[in-house]
């Protein structure tokens, strides 16, 4: 996945679900789509065939837009833990190995996950540090900003995983939005 530096900004569902079959190289379902598109089962008989070329056009023109794409960026809770004085960090939940975000559209099922969660999740603060950011976050769990790469993909029956490495990510208040730390994570760990 070298050579894809396309990147998308907070894909809806079935945008990944078409990533994940251009990753993949299997041809997706058009066909299927566009029968169980509801536009076209509910549609007048006469109406039928412009309603069938009209979505198979978007889903067409969908497909074309992830071609090349190698980058996500998401936007989410981040699910921070409290400080651990012991380790002087702190854990972003949503960044750790078993941490799982999913797409679903279209019959499938695409999730997405971090290869590299253990070093992604873990964010080092000085002790002195710790309680004004805790202060700073109040009653949230303050929100991320994370910039992922495509490093593989996992085909499934209705659906599969892609594989992804966070690169960097901004961690930010849950209520005003104001950034508390830019972290990139380092590579090869």
């Amino acid at each position: 996945f070298a050579d894809r530096n396309g990147e998308l900004l907070n894909p809806d569902d079935s945008t990944v679900v078409l990533l994940y079959y251009d990753l993949t190289g299997i041809a997706p379902p058009i066909e299927t789509w566009v029968e169980d598109d509801s536009r076209v089962r509910f549609a007048p008989a006469p109406d039928k065939a412009a309603r069938r070329a009209a979505v198979r056009a978007e889903l067409e023109a969908a497909a074309q837009g992830v071609r090349g794409v190698g980058l996500i960026r998401l936007s989410m809770n981040a699910d921070l833990s409290e400080y651990d004085p012991t380790y002087e960090e702190f854990t972003i939940g949503a960044l750790s190995p078993s941490s799982v975000v999913t797409f679903n559209a279209l019959g499938q099922r695409i999730s997405l996950r971090f290869a590299n969660g253990n070093d992604a999740q873990v964010w080092r603060v000085p002790a002195a540090q710790s309680q004004a950011i805790r202060d700073r976050i109040g009653y949230g769990r303050g929100n991320l900003d994370v910039r992922l790469k495509i490093v593989s993909v996992q085909p499934a029956p209705a659906g599969g995983t892609i594989v992804t490495e966070v690169l960097d990510y901004e961690l930010r208040e849950s209520h005003r939005g104001a950034a508390l730390a830019r972290v990139q994570v380092s590579p090869g760990k």
